[in-house]
């Protein structure tokens, strides 16, 4: 490992330059570029926000590793997903549909069944059938298996069945058992002799729980997470067994990032597809000793510099192997920022004046910018010219879009729609709306307007204005308001009637299921 001083100072210093041009190191082989067939990596953040990179405005940060996407691509000002919590959110990108037309799609425990339709096309699906290598490493949390799986066993339907070819994966999230890794859908270092088992409904008798062994806690929650624990951190749910397979929470980036390298490795000289997951800075955070207390934020900033480093290290293991000038790398988030998501990790308290979610306002769960507007940069060096765009654009439309470049069709009908112009900096036409999820209710996007329908608040004042709920409706001009502070529905009652007319349409049309 190296001394964590060197590798920041390293990384400011080639943020971005090419490692090509640095001297003294080894040039990478030269391969012919052939456009229609780059690699493509998708790099997603877990819980990342709008204004939690230096590229997009952070100062009590640096992130030089991301940036450098950014700064050799596009940094997309517009970039959304289609919910503001993770599952749905992924769920779109797999499958080029909005959360609603499955009643599965919604924040999931560990031991849920997989929400994809097998028989349905897929982002990696699509890049199969274009004669790609297919590999998911990291995140996951779109389900496994059939709702009764049998941890000791393989673990199907999961990430072959929806395409992939390899696949080492955490279930769900950081803070959700089984805390394990699955690789092509067999838990890792299983002890056949300490069978592994999971529950969501009630522990294990005589198994410690943060609830009833505190005293056994290396990290305390603030709400939630008082279930079983696993490497002195209460989890949500409960697990038995399986003590040699568990994870150790501050090796799981290096982790992660080795099995990245090694399967871009392993596919080197015939295009592949990659879906990189990053675990940060999702709870608990953990970062490994080198990044620890390296923020001025806690752990949340320092699990942050080390996705950074993460990546920037990913992006050298490119340029090492000659791969970076024709591999398309799109780095995103799967939703908004939260600072308080049931750790006490002194997220609040030390966040200081940097802004998670920059100008825009809520942000995990929530209907208003912060919860879909998210970190969304593309780097294509033999295709793409440095910029920074503001088109609208959704991680939804990759599908779609990858189809269109790659040359290939699918049967299924979809929500995803072609804008590869778009991304790839080569039109200023990219999406012209786009409905949103936030915590089971949704909002529209038309152009430069956004529109918030009335909701019940169950909740208290303060967290139902964050999530958007409350009577009445609102609306918003983003290119005046990008805070969403004016509500102008009183005001422009024609385009109010408008946005409500087509937002109901859209319901009506893009088979929607869920009752919500």
């Amino acid at each position: 490992m190296r001394n964590l001083d060197y590798v920041f100072y390293t990384l400011a210093g080639i943020s971005s330059i090419p490692a090509t041009l640095l001297a003294g190191q080894a040039q990478p082989e030269k391969k012919p570029v052939d456009r229609q067939q780059p690699n493509i990596i998708l790099i997603v953040a877990d819980d990342l926000g709008y204004g939690d990179l230096s590229c997009y405005g952070a100062h009590r940060i640096s992130t030089p590793g991301m940036d450098r996407i950014a700064n050799e691509g596009i940094r997309f000002t517009q970039g959304f997903c289609t919910a503001a919590t993770s599952t749905p959110s992924r769920y779109s990108v797999m499958t080029g549909l909005y959360p609603w037309t499955s009643t599965e799609a919604k924040i999931l425990p560990g031991n849920a069944a997989l929400i994809i339709d097998t028989k349905k096309i897929t982002l990696p699906k699509l890049m199969k059938q274009a004669g790609y290598a297919t590999g998911s490493v990291g995140k996951w949390h779109i389900g496994l298996g059939d709702g009764s799986v049998d941890w000791n066993k393989d673990v199907h339907p999961g990430a072959a069945e929806i395409g992939y070819d390899y696949s080492f994966i955490q279930a769900a999230t950081n803070d959700r058992v089984p805390c394990v890794f699955l690789e092509n859908g067999r838990v890792v270092g299983l002890d056949p002799n300490d069978p592994l088992y999971v529950d969501y409904r009630k522990n294990f008798p005589g198994e410690p729980t943060g609830k009833n062994n505190p005293e056994m806690l290396r990290m305390h929650p603030s709400v939630g997470h008082a279930g079983s624990i696993v490497n002195g951190v209460p989890r949500i749910g409960f697990q038995k067994g399986g003590k040699a397979a568990q994870w150790k929470d501050e090796e799981m980036a290096e982790l992660f990032l080795d099995k990245a390298k090694q399967f871009v490795n392993d596919h080197k000289n015939a295009p592949f597809f990659l879906y990189y997951g990053l675990h940060q800075p999702h709870v608990p955070r953990v970062p490994n000793e080198r990044f620890a207390g390296k923020s001025p934020m806690g752990p949340r900033g320092d699990v942050i510099l080390e996705a950074d480093w993460c990546v920037s290290e990913f992006l050298k293991e490119l340029d090492r192997l000659g791969l970076a000038e024709n591999t398309i790398v799109v780095l995103t988030s799967d939703n908004g920022p939260v600072l308080d998501d049931g750790y006490k990790d002194d997220a609040v308290e030390l966040v200081g004046d940097h802004k998670i979610a920059g100008p825009l306002r809520g942000g995990k769960t929530s209907m208003f910018d912060g919860g879909t507007r998210i970190p969304f940069m593309l780097r294509w060096p033999a295709a793409v010219k440095p910029q920074v765009s503001d088109v609208f654009v959704c991680q939804m439309d990759l599908l779609a879009s990858f189809a269109s470049l790659l040359g290939q069709s699918y049967p299924d009908k979809l929500d995803s729609e072609n804008t590869l112009d778009a991304f790839l900096g080569k039109s200023k036409k990219g999406r012209e709306e786009l409905v949103i999820e936030g915590m089971f209710n949704y909002a529209y996007r038309q152009g430069e307007w956004a529109l918030i329908p009335p909701y019940y608040n169950p909740y208290s004042k303060e967290d139902g204005d964050f999530i958007g709920l409350g009577y009445g409706y609102k609306l918003y001009n983003l290119k005046k308001d990008i805070g969403q502070q004016e509500n102008l529905a009183d005001k422009y009652p024609k385009k109010l009637g408008e946005m409500i007319n087509r937002f109901e349409y859209l319901k009506s049309t893009t088979n929607k299921v869920t009752r919500y």
